[in-house]
């Protein structure tokens, strides 16, 4: 099973899974309850197991959360230890409550390279507002439950998600996820609501990102979709200017005698500010002296080509990223970017 640290997030694009279709093949071999249909000792266990491992996490105790987890991610657990340091202080002395509870099962005798499970309640368009869809890749059968957490605590708030294995009468973790629930104050509602704004003024950059931003925020499991993460995402499909780089597509961007391959562009809040993050294409990294110059030459041709972006960020991030994968960034405030 391949649901070690990031890997499970990247092997499915959750994005595409608006209006889906069920079918009776699928049926047989993946089957979903959800929280209103399991009994009450199945849901209480597996709430339970979401609030130990919160507080494992809460705790920064990444021994434990290793020890319990399934050998896949324990065997490759930078990624998940990285996600609890980064949040440790949004952590300590959270709070949480569960958010829905979902219990999958897995038929077969072979690992699934696809399994699609269709919880809910779904109409003749596709979703409802109870119903969800989890796509994991390379699934051997047996049981699986995701359990949504709300976590508040002095610092956020945040969702603490995790994706469990059961083991005999326990579950392991296979995977956790933690997300804010609010971006520089702000949550989904707010941001989309911004977004719609920046459409009505023509600003069509800013309306497409911030569009990103409020669907980011009610996606706390990148392999689940909602009826709300998928009118968010048909949203930002027509937002979407053609001059960006996105779906594995790059942009070029002209600056000076220069031109950069962009590879992404989304925000990203840091406290209580939005900035904007952008990252490109370099043949070498090495020389860290051309590589600043080359980031601030990326962000002020940027903010030139989209002046609109002064008025919704804070600052611009870029990011240069060689072949290797390994990247240099520099921030510019954007009053500071001439």
């Amino acid at each position: 099973m391949n649901l070690a640290g990031r890997s499970l997030k990247t092997a499915v694009l959750w994005m595409a899974l608006s209006l889906v279709a069920f079918s009776p093949s699928s049926a047989r071999a993946q089957s979903c309850e959800t929280s209103s249909e399991l009994d009450e000792a199945t849901r209480a266990a597996l709430t339970a197991a979401g609030q130990r491992y919160l507080a494992m996490a809460a705790k920064g105790d990444v021994a434990a959360l290793r020890q319990n987890s399934i050998a896949g991610l324990a065997a490759a657990f930078s990624g998940a230890e990285a996600t609890v340091k980064n949040h440790q202080q949004d952590l300590a002395g959270a709070q949480a409550t569960a958010r829905s509870v979902f219990l999958l099962e897995a038929e077969g005798s072979a690992p699934l390279p696809r399994a699609e499970f269709y919880c809910g309640v779904f109409g003749k368009n596709g979703q409802t507002s109870g119903s969800a869809v989890f796509v994991l890749s390379n699934l051997p059968p047996g049981k699986y439950a995701v359990v949504l957490l709300d976590a508040t605590s002095p610092k956020a708030r945040i969702s603490f998600s995790v994706i469990l294995q059961q083991a005999g009468a326990d579950w392991k973790l296979g995977d956790l996820y933690i997300e804010p629930e609010q971006a520089a104050g702000h949550d989904s509602e707010w941001f989309a609501a911004r977004a719609r704004e920046y459409k009505t003024k023509g600003q069509m950059h800013n309306a497409w990102l911030y569009c990103l931003q409020a669907r980011g925020l009610i996606a706390p499991v990148p392999v689940m979709s909602t009826l709300a993460t998928d009118k968010l995402y048909d949203e930002s499909q027509t937002l979407q200017p053609a001059d960006v780089p996105a779906n594995g597509k790059t942009a070029d961007l002209a600056a000076g005698t220069s031109t950069y391959k962009l590879t992404a562009l989304f925000p990203k809040a840091v406290d209580n500010d939005l900035d904007l993050i952008v990252t490109y294409q370099a043949a070498d990294i090495s020389n860290t002296n051309q590589a600043y110059q080359n980031n601030v030459a990326v962000i002020r041709a940027l903010v030139a080509k989209h002046p609109e972006v002064r008025d919704a960020f804070a600052g611009v991030v870029a990011r240069a990223v060689d072949p290797s994968g390994r990247d240099y960034g520099t921030l510019l405030a954007m009053k500071d970017i001439k």
